[in-house]
């Protein structure tokens, strides 16, 4: 069998280019995808950098342990405990202690500015260490010193609590590696800091949530176990991270802890996983598809040369064998193939994604470290992906009867096997059963990202398996005498015609589904907030994440206003015992806060509300009101409270509501101010600008900021997933029209000799590829239609408002791009046709 595959492979490598070029790219994509997870995997552990020189850092608690029958769970708090006065007090009697602050700064009067600026307390520079590279230490209050070269010695900032002059400039000194026999030396940092006198600072951020000891580890432990009988002290001497109820000590590696964001290397990470993952998995669907609809097509155009293999005596077995074999052979070529362009191509997906801020500077794929079983799983994918893809070709071609060897007519048959038709229907119905499913038990889960991406791979399926009965039906009676000949070639090669149709309906509904799924839930947010927002202006920090004192008492002031102060925090939940859930939660007075907003209520009243209740969605366990819960506050702080009201689910953003006392700590971060009757708007909006470090948005504003942007790495996700589907379309598309244009050969001739000039048949090859491509068209905004009038009908489920967005701008896009692609494979494979043919 295999000696017949190959010199099948030889005369007919044409009719297999598109299979093979569509497998080796896929596996040279999951190739890459799968030395993309090794490098994740072998993540390198982040050292210590605002406290490598910190003999000992304690922290204060940050986060919430609960005990369960199944074990303890674990959340981070929304914001550190501040170390408890006794502590530190204990803690001065060892050694020197130095208070740690970090907050938000935004300057003006230096060009290069960064938008990331820091501030810190001068005194915890040396742990860095930072080291003077120019001036001298800030003694002044307007006096600072920066890291980085963004400014000078003398340059003047402004900044919202008042001007600054830069006195002195940092960098960090950076230890050479072990064996390496370099000197230390100085670099830019890891962070664009401003350092300000310790008592500047300590009034520009009151609260310290971690300090430095300069005393011995063991002395640190003790004295905070004397502090807390009650805490757990499993003390490890050669560095590490001991935790304590109220603090946590700080030594070694575990010094990073301290640092700002200490896990955006596993974040980034785990996005990236996923993006990979999902390209990954898209283009092991689309490989299988491609291979699939071309095998199924070619052994389609072999009848005739499966009849007389029949004839001379050949069984069903083995010309089903014979077509395994080819696809053996082109699996393993292709497969291999594809391992070497991954090899190749793996590096450069690893600096791009470096280059854009979507991974670590030290992120890099490929090399011996990746290891070698990215290989084996691309390879033997793609292996088995032209295995599956052959197979239920091979099973049609074993079932040729030998009178096929006298078939003289193109026109296809049946436009359907039993096989095909029973598939596709179970499929459709499978795809309707578990879309009703979900609409009725967990309509949210319709919202998640993973389901809007996965969902409509079984509906595209089953449509793409059904499209040959849709060709009749779609195609329209065209004018004139070529419009006439398209239209019945179209209907009579009805396979020919699905089996180009199928890769752009694919396309289509990719890029109908995907991004429909983000317009509509975007668009349904911001449709939320509209109707949530009463209030005329909202005011937020111009800098940092929360307002000042000083600036809230001044908004306050301002007359002709009702102003309603809110605090962003979270709140903890065990549900079912078992399970510690973590909801964001805002903390506001419910008399003023009824005044300024209109929240979605099922049940109860929010001027009910007070300290010792709480304002929940109808997504807890518990929610109906007068019931009692169980919460965790955004401090970590128990309380059991009330049940006052229960707000719908909507869009998932709708959160909690507690008053300021259950806040956990929570500065505020948002003021909706409604202009009272009589008040003049343009008089309110121009005193509330005049408040130093507030950003001023009137509703309309505020609304259109509220549609949700998609973050760099979903928009690379995206576009990598529809770029994968483009180019197997390209492939697919290019590779049926090839086959078909060669088998027409005669076909052609005869319309020439019937009159037909050249210019008539390649419009007439042109205008069959264009009805194909209409039909896939089609067939791809009724997928997208289902799935998105699926979502719709979530949101609806869930109270939030109803919509559909169709991404118009991309469907055309994507359509005119497989139209392009399809006429011009369509007239370049049908040219050699109308050459006359050599004497």
């Amino acid at each position: 069998m295999l000696s017949v595959a190959w010199h099948t492979l030889r005369a007919r490598w044409a009719a297999f280019a598109g299979s093979f070029v569509a497998l080796a790219l896929g596996v040279a994509l999951l190739t890459v995808m799968g030395q993309a997870l090794a490098a994740s995997l072998d993540a390198p552990v982040r050292a210590p950098e605002r406290f490598a020189a910190a003999p000992v850092v304690v922290r204060g608690q940050d986060t919430l342990r609960v005990a369960t029958s199944t074990g303890e769970r674990t959340k981070e708090l929304a914001r550190p405990r501040p170390v408890p006065a006794g502590t530190v007090a204990a803690l001065r009697a060892l050694g020197p202690v130095t208070e740690d602050r970090s907050f938000p700064v935004r300057a003006s009067g230096a060009p290069a500015a960064p938008d990331d600026l820091v501030g810190h307390p001068w005194s915890t520079a040396r742990f860095a260490p930072y080291r003077l590279t120019a001036g001298r230490a800030p003694a002044a209050a307007d006096e600072v010193v920066t890291s980085g070269d963004w400014a000078t010695v003398g340059t003047r900032l402004h900044t919202a609590d008042g001007p600054l002059r830069v006195v002195g400039t940092v960098a960090t000194v950076s230890e050479p590696k072990p064996g390496t026999g370099l000197a230390p030396g100085t670099g830019p940092g890891f962070e664009h800091a401003v350092f300000y006198p310790d008592a500047q600072a300590a009034r520009l951020a009151p609260e310290s949530t971690q300090l430095v000891v300069e005393a011995d580890a063991a002395a640190v432990r003790a004295a905070v176990k004397d502090k807390d009988q009650d805490g757990d002290q499993d003390g490890d001497q050669d560095g590490g991270d001991d935790e304590d109820e109220d603090v946590r000590i700080l030594t070694g590696d575990a010094r990073r802890l301290a640092d700002a964001d200490p896990g955006r290397d596993a974040e980034a990470l785990t996005a990236l996983n996923a993006l990979f993952g999902t390209a990954g998995g898209v283009t092991t669907f689309v490989s299988v598809f491609v291979v699939a609809s071309t095998f199924a097509f070619a052994v389609d155009r072999r009848r005739r040369e499966f009849g007389l293999l029949r004839t001379a005596g050949a069984t069903p077995g083995q010309i089903r064998r014979t077509v395994l074999a080819e696809a053996l052979l082109i699996g393993t070529l292709a497969s291999a193939t594809g391992c070497v362009l991954g090899t190749y191509g793996a590096p450069h997906l690893g600096e791009l994604v470096v280059d854009d801020g979507l991974a670590p500077k030290w992120y890099a794929i490929g090399g011996p470290s990746a290891g070698v079983w990215p290989y084996h799983l691309a390879f033997w994918t793609g292996l088995l992906v032209a295995l599956c893809g052959a197979l239920a070709a091979s099973w049609r071609a074993g079932r040729t009867a030998p009178a096929q060897a006298l078939r003289e007519a193109s026109v296809d048959g049946r436009a359907l096997t039993l096989g095909r038709r029973a598939c596709g229907t179970a499929l459709l119905l499978t795809a309707g059963a578990l879309l009703a499913y979900t609409l009725a038990t967990d309509p949210g889960e319709l919202l998640h990202r993973k389901s809007y991406i996965s969902r409509p791979l079984l509906l595209i399926t089953a449509v793409a398996l059904l499209s040959p009965l849709t060709v009749r039906p779609l195609v329209p009676r065209l004018p004139g005498a070529v419009g006439l000949l398209a239209r019945a070639g179209a209907v009579a090669g009805v396979r020919r015609t699905a089996a180009v149709a199928a890769p752009v309906l694919v396309t289509v509904a990719l890029a109908g589904s995907l991004l429909g799924a983000t317009a509509t839930i975007g668009a349904a947010r911001a449709a939320e907030v509209r109707q949530q927002t009463v209030a005329d202006f909202v005011v937020t920090p111009r800098d940092g994440t929360t307002l000042r004192a000083e600036a809230l008492e001044k908004l306050r002031q301002v007359p002709g206003t009702v102003v309603s102060a809110s605090s962003a925090t979270t709140v903890f939940t065990l549900e079912d015992g078992v399970a510690l859930v973590k909801s964001e939660a805002r903390a506001a007075d419910p008399a003023l806060l009824a005044t300024t907003v209109r929240l979605p209520l099922t049940a109860g009243r929010l001027t009910d509300l007070d300290d010792g209740s709480i304002v929940v969605t109808e997504e807890w366990a518990r929610h109906r009101v007068g019931q009692r819960v169980r919460v965790w506050l955004g401090d970590g702080t128990p309380r059991t409270l009330r049940i006052a009201a229960v707000l719908s689910i909507g869009t998932g953003d709708n959160g909690a509501y507690v008053t300021p006392a259950n806040a956990g700590g929570g500065g505020v971060d948002r003021v909706d101010v409604r202009v009272r009757a009589g008040a003049d708007p343009t008089t309110v909006g121009a005193r509330l600008r005049t408040v130093d470090g507030v950003r001023v948005t009137s509703r309309t504003q505020w609304v259109r900021a509220a549609l949700p942007q998609t973050n760099r790495t979903t928009r690379l996700g995206m576009l990598l997933v529809l770029g994968i589907a483009l180019l197997y379309t390209g492939i697919s598309v290019a590779n049926t029209l090839a086959m078909a244009a060669a088998e027409r050969r005669a076909d052609l001739t005869a319309l020439r000799r019937a009159g037909a000039t050249s210019g008539q048949i390649l419009r007439l090859a042109a205008t069959e590829a264009l009805i194909a491509v209409t039909v896939g068209t089609l067939l791809g905004l009724l997928v997208t239609a289902v799935n998105l009038t699926g979502l719709s009908a979530a949101l609806h489920l869930l109270s939030a408002p109803p919509t559909i967005a169709l991404p118009w701008q991309a469907l055309t896009w994507t359509t005119a791009a497989c139209a392009l692609l399809a006429t011009t494979t369509a007239v370049t494979s049908t040219t050699p046709a109308l050459r006359p043919p050599r004497s």
